[in-house]
């Protein structure tokens, strides 16, 4: 069988499966995900013994350190996974509820209604978790949903694909609700993203190279995002304070993710107040300052920031820095270079920070509080599928809501149209 009639049967049995699951009530599906839960409890083992080939096979292939870290399958991320699954089912079920219903003139009822997308294809790298958090939000959702993890962990999701069947075949719903590519090959990716035949959205987590391949060969269509190059702009109406704590945890809170700031802009007015003990703390965590003229000629120390420091997403400790003289400058930089993901402001001035936000045009924009915060779980969506940066159909961190759509319902009672 060639990689791509195997898609396609993939592709057949999940879209039987997703008119299936669409049915189900959310008790039952939150019955199915409380047996997943528990069969991952009752198969740690077994997922560490397969998590062990897929570590070895990475050492041998000479795998960073920081790319095993999140390969590996531990009591803790074993642990994480199934208290995230308990999380989803302790989240409000969007299918089938109503939005917006009102009467018309003529007398009929009208709303939307929240339905499933269908089948959706992922396709992510490393984090084999990844595997039940996509699984169980496609789940609670009413999507059936085929997973094509990367080969570094194909023994791993493999194992927790079993996981997965089992908790479903335990309630009574198709073991090919949720279906794991099984095959490394790289043809596989191609396949899963052009079959729109089957496939109603395709939605990618990984590196930029594979989100832009992805982005430019999928006829299916696709929820992404390529990278967050965030920013904080503290105001001249900022408290001091409040600004050192913001900028300090938006970026060494975590530095390899993709809401934490990658350029602070600050207030020429704010300078003096709050850059020393903010060049002194980065310095301190060795984080690696590049700045403007204005910047330096403020502290030697900070590099010379290049054209390129303003749109780079470094995942890293290093960090550029621009003085800005209002927030109309900090606004046009961001548009000029900004991923859309999030950006801050930092302000005691309710109409600037009004004006911050209604201008800048990113997924989440934030009012005196960290970038550290555009996230799922810190949103109440519970685990997320990803951040998109997209206008459509969703935006910001899509949770069980973001992977449903709406029809129109009407109510009527013997009404004919004149």
């Amino acid at each position: 069988m060639t990689v791509k009639q195997m898609q396609a049967t993939l592709g057949q049995q999940a879209v039987i499966a997703a008119k299936g699951l669409a049915k189900a009530n959310t008790q039952t599906k939150n019955a199915a995900l409380s047996a997943i839960a528990e069969s991952i409890e009752n198969s740690s083992e077994e997922l560490r013994l397969a998590n062990q080939k897929d570590l070895q096979a990475g050492k041998e292939r000479g795998l960073e350190p920081a790319l095993l870290d999140r390969l590996e399958l531990n009591d803790n991320v074993i642990a994480g996974m199934v208290e995230g699954v308990r999380q989803i089912i302790a989240l409000p079920d969007p299918v089938g509820s109503v939005d917006g219903l009102k009467y018309l003139p003529s007398g009929i009822q009208l709303g939307k209604m929240r339905v499933p997308l269908g089948v959706i294809g992922i396709i992510y790298e490393s984090r084999p978790n990844v595997t039940i958090d996509a699984a169980v939000l496609c789940l609670k959702s009413g999507n059936a949903t085929i997973l094509r993890g990367g080969s570094e962990a194909i023994h791993s999701n493999l194992a927790l694909a079993k996981c997965i069947q089992a908790g479903l075949q335990k309630v009574g719903l198709s073991e090919q609700c949720v279906q794991v590519v099984e095959t490394t090959d790289r043809a596989a990716v191609g396949a899963l993203i052009t079959d729109d035949q089957h496939v109603d959205v395709i939605i990618p987590r990984g590196g930029k190279s594979l989100i832009e391949r992805i982005s430019a060969e999928a006829t299916v269509p696709v929820i992404k995002h390529l990278d967050g190059n965030c920013h904080v702009y503290i105001d001249k109406a900022a408290d001091a304070q409040k600004a050192h704590a913001i900028a300090m945890n938006a970026k060494t809170r975590r530095y390899g993710v993709c809401n934490a700031m990658e350029t602070l802009l600050v207030h020429a007015d704010m300078v003096d107040a709050v850059m020393p003990g903010l060049i002194k703390a980065y310095q301190e965590k060795g984080v690696e300052l590049r700045g403007c003229s204005r910047m330096q000629a403020h502290d030697a120390s900070i590099k010379t920031a290049q054209e390129e420091d303003w749109e780079t997403e470094y995942l890293a400790p290093i960090l550029a820095i621009k003085v800005v003289d209002s927030c109309d400058e900090a606004v046009e930089h961001i548009a000029q270079y900004s991923s859309d993901h999030t950006e801050a402001i930092v302000t005691q001035d309710v109409t600037t920070a009004d004006k911050f936000v209604r201008e800048v045009d990113s997924s989440s924009v934030i009012v005196n509080a960290s970038t550290g915060f555009a996230d799922g779980f810190e949103y109440g969506l519970g685990a997320e599928i990803g951040i998109s940066t997209d206008r459509l159909h969703v935006r910001g961190p899509v949770g069980l809501e973001g992977l449903t759509t709406q029809k129109w319902v009407v109510y009527g009672d013997g009404h004919i149209r004149p």
